[in-house]
């Protein structure tokens, strides 16, 4: 099968459904090529090796790649991110229709909004059908991470989000929250596949062993451990209350790798409140992230009581559960129910220091081998129903259907 990728955003650029995607694609016998934009995201500059041009034909690891031109930019002004959008969607258009092979199916990655726009005016030109790939729900995300505030904008985008489901052919959305959200807005259950996102496998299983000061810092200690974002949507302070709550447990130690708005303010806190079993590793890259994880004894996911977060999985239960190692999931919702089923950890609630403690002391009692089974469930279920080879597997199965309907 022939099949076009338009993604506003692909490797080297980081992305859930990039080069590794249309490698397996292509891995699994079909023709692929990539219509995307100059990388610049998330910096918002350019990247070495690129200049801005009206477009340019690459290859990377036998994936054809073309680029087109585009506003770069990711700040926080609102005005210049659309018109990153626009520019990008505009001459995505322009290219799709004129400049790429006939393809038996386009796939369109959400967000932006803008990218499904494009994919519509391909369609009508080159009569091919669209799976559309929701990862983002608009415009509900927009308002709960502040991006956008005005009610009216809002609704625009709202009303363009329907017009765009009725003119795809199939929608893919990463969670079962997402499709009850749709379902709800009046898109039929019918055109809706869910299919879960896989995680970073090369970069995991790539790992370096961790840096030999970090192999010496969670040695003999119960690690806990948190990995990516810091910010207020983490509402990380709930778990240094924890922390405080367990100090009397010697060899319990949370460990926070990464970074965010919110790192520094958290790192003041274990001074001033002398929370001595916590610790900040900077942001690394995915290998050496790994790393730390295998040293784990219980990874850890957080976020802040939000109904949106409730019907999401958020992307990093993948990574630990691919890991092999049980998982504590302070998230209600679908991503509580992913940890039910897999039988692979504990749930809490969010911002609940109470339950987190109870749920972090319920794993820390368990037998070696019970804790260790608990890691197989995850990297057996991982394997089993989340893994990249499965999820494109899914994926060309919605593909066929679109094609012959």
């Amino acid at each position: 099968m022939k099949i076009l990728l338009l993604t506003q955003w692909f490797d080297p650029e980081p992305t859930f459904k990039g080069l590794a995607f249309a490698k397996e694609l292509k891995r699994q016998g079909h023709e692929v090529q990539v219509l995307t934009g100059f990388p610049n995201y998330p910096g918002g500059k350019i990247y070495d090796g690129y200049k801005l041009k009206l477009c340019q034909r690459e290859e990377i690891e036998g994936i054809s790649i073309l680029r087109v031109a585009l506003y770069p930019n990711h700040d926080s002004s609102a005005l210049k991110r659309i018109f990153n959008y626009i520019s990008f969607a505009f001459m995505a258009i322009l290219f799709g229709i004129f400049a790429t092979k006939k393809a038996d199916v386009i796939y369109a990655y959400h967000p932006p909004l803008t990218v499904g726009i494009a994919a519509i005016f391909i369609k009508f030109f080159r009569r091919t059908p669209i799976v559309y790939d929701i990862q983002d729900m608009w415009p509900d995300t927009l308002k709960a991470t502040g991006m956008l505030n005005n009610n009216k904008i809002l609704n625009v985008i709202g009303s363009v989000c329907k017009l765009v489901y009725r003119s795809v052919d199939h929608i893919v959305v990463l969670c079962p929250g997402f499709k009850k959200m749709l379902i709800e807005r009046t898109v039929p259950e019918h055109k809706i596949s869910i299919i879960y996102n896989w995680c970073d496998e090369q970069g995991l299983t790539q790992a370096q062993p961790a840096k030999v000061e970090y192999q010496q810092l969670m040695q003999n200690r119960f690690n806990i451990v948190f990995a990516g974002n810091m910010g207020k949507a983490q509402a990380l302070d709930t778990i240094l209350e924890v922390a405080k709550k367990v100090q009397n447990i010697q060899d319990i130690q949370f460990v926070f790798v990464g970074g965010g708005t919110e790192t520094e303010r958290l790192k003041q806190r274990l001074t001033t409140e002398n929370i001595s079993n916590t610790v900040f590793i900077p942001r690394m890259p995915m290998a050496e992230v790994g790393g730390i994880l295998k040293l784990s004894n219980l990874l850890l996911v957080h976020l802040k009581k939000d109904p949106l977060f409730e019907i999401t999985v958020p992307s990093k239960t993948q990574a630990y559960m691919a890991m092999g190692k049980p998982v504590l999931m302070a998230v209600a919702g679908d991503a509580a129910d992913l940890i039910q089923r897999a039988e692979c950890g504990c749930v809490a609630t969010s911002e609940d220091v109470e339950s987190i403690q109870q749920a972090i002391l319920r794993i820390y009692h368990l037998s070696a081998s019970e804790q260790l089974q608990m890691g197989l469930n995850a990297r057996n279920y991982y394997l089993q129903k989340l893994s990249l080879e499965i999820g494109v597997r899914q994926f060309v199965e919605v593909f066929e259907k679109v094609k012959h309907d």
